[in-house]
């Protein structure tokens, strides 16, 4: 008996290895049907893309008198909390203009900061020699920081920006 099992077994190995061989070579091969014509044309539809009106190319431009007074308005909205300062205005190209809050408390601040500007501007807001703020905002969004005032104190605000910009900023006890 043991001489039949391995018999069997070699038998079996062998009829293993040629229906392996001949799947190799027969997993290589595609049925092609020649019907004489030609391939079918992809159909291209051109690119489906929103309708959008054009930007007005003033939209990003700084401006003064009434239309100022209602750009900060859009911009800095009514606050539920006690509005302790409000700047706004107008900084030429390449300049930095330099401001100071009124006396505020101890506590924590809304601090919301937006722009006009085709440009950046940077915001760098100080109590004392420590910075609570310093950053470059990308115009047409507001920012509003969170800051802490250990004790009582005027903040300075600076404004810069590389091409002429509006500014506004708000600070409310939250």
């Amino acid at each position: 008996m043991p001489r039949q099992a391995a018999a069997a077994a070699a038998g079996a190995a062998v009829v293993l290895s040629i229906v392996l061989g001949v799947g190799a070579v027969l997993s290589g091969c595609e049925y092609v049907y020649d019907d004489g014509r030609g391939p079918l044309p992809s159909a291209t539809a051109p690119p489906v893309t929103d309708a959008a009106l054009p930007q007005d190319p003033r939209r990003d431009l700084p401006v003064s008198g009434p239309e100022l007074d209602a750009w900060v308005q859009q911009v800095l909205p009514e606050t539920e909390g006690q509005v302790f300062h409000t700047g706004y205005g107008l900084v030429v190209a390449g300049a930095t203009r330099k401001e100071s809050t009124g006396q505020l408390p101890s506590g924590t601040y809304s601090l919301t900061l937006a722009c006009k500007s085709p440009g950046r501007v940077t915001f760098t807001i100080r109590d004392g020699e420590f910075a609570l703020v310093d950053l470059s905002l990308r115009c047409g969004t507001s920012r509003v920081n969170v800051i802490h005032v250990s004790e009582d104190s005027v903040l300075s605000v600076e404004v810069a920006a590389q091409s002429a910009a509006n500014f506004a900023y708000r600070v409310s006890r939250i």
